[in-house]
């Protein structure tokens, strides 16, 4: 009885062991295997972005205009750009004579609205009070002084000879804006942009894994060629002083 009480043990514990060894052993197995997380970061992502398309475009409204999360608000926008376009470029008003006719049929239908209230016996238009804030005007002039001394202190810097790569990006830059300055006017430029705008972000987001593929090939070759480019003509040209002599 004793001895099979034993056995019985011995059994028990064999099992116990035969367990833990097997968990061991699928624990290593799984800590071999590489995390779908680590995978997804070693992915090429176009310009390097490790955010989705909605956060590098800010992640608020405009996002959601340009990408089209509400269909109803970037088919307006899109709408309303395409009026302004049409009125200026193809039926060539001036934008003083557009804005004076606008005012003009306003104050024409809400005078006249106004007075007919009196004859019909109903209750006259409520005009609202329109005023302009002052912290979003505040703020956009923060903004955009913020950019106009950033674009200064970039052109300073490209004009100091530190960077010859980015200044011939800077040159071939204006130089293709100012060939297609010569295909069209800024407005049309200025729609061409906001339309673009409003459709390649959202094919981009919807076929991001089959573009991205491509664009790592292709910026692998633009590397090739450029570090060519660099030994045989860059490398060859005198640069300015790297770093400014400090004062003691």
């Amino acid at each position: 009885m004793a001895e099979h009480e034993e056995k019985h043990e011995e059994s028990l514990m064999e099992k116990i062991a035969d367990t833990i060894h097997g968990h061991d052993s699928s624990s290593d197995s799984d800590d071999d295997k590489p995390s779908e997380s680590s995978i997804k970061t070693k992915v090429f992502r176009l310009f390097g972005r490790e955010r989705s398309v909605h956060h590098v475009f800010g992640g608020g409204k405009p996002a959601d205009i340009f990408l089209w999360r509400n269909k109803k608000l970037s088919a307006g926008a899109l709408g309303v750009a395409t009026v302004i376009w049409v009125l200026f470029e193809l039926l060539e008003y001036n934008l003083l004579t557009l804005v004076c006719h606008l005012l003009i049929l306003a104050l024409a239908i809400l005078f006249l609205w106004s007075n007919a209230t009196s004859f019909i016996k109903k209750s006259p238009p409520r005009i609202p009070e329109v005023q302009i804030p002052k912290d979003p005007v505040l703020e956009f002039a923060q903004a955009l002084r913020f950019e106009i001394n950033w674009a200064f202190a970039v052109l300073r810097d490209i004009a100091s000879g530190r960077d010859l790569k980015k200044f011939l990006s800077v040159i071939a830059g204006l130089w293709v804006l100012s060939i297609v300055g010569s295909w069209c006017n800024f407005l049309t430029l200025l729609y061409i942009v906001f339309v673009l705008l409003h459709t390649v972000p959202v094919l981009y987001e919807k076929y991001e894994d089959k573009v991205d593929p491509f664009a790592e090939k292709a910026m692998h070759e633009i590397k090739k060629q450029y570090a060519v480019f660099d030994a045989k003509v860059l490398s060859k040209i005198p640069r300015g002083p790297l770093k400014e002599k400090k004062k003691d």
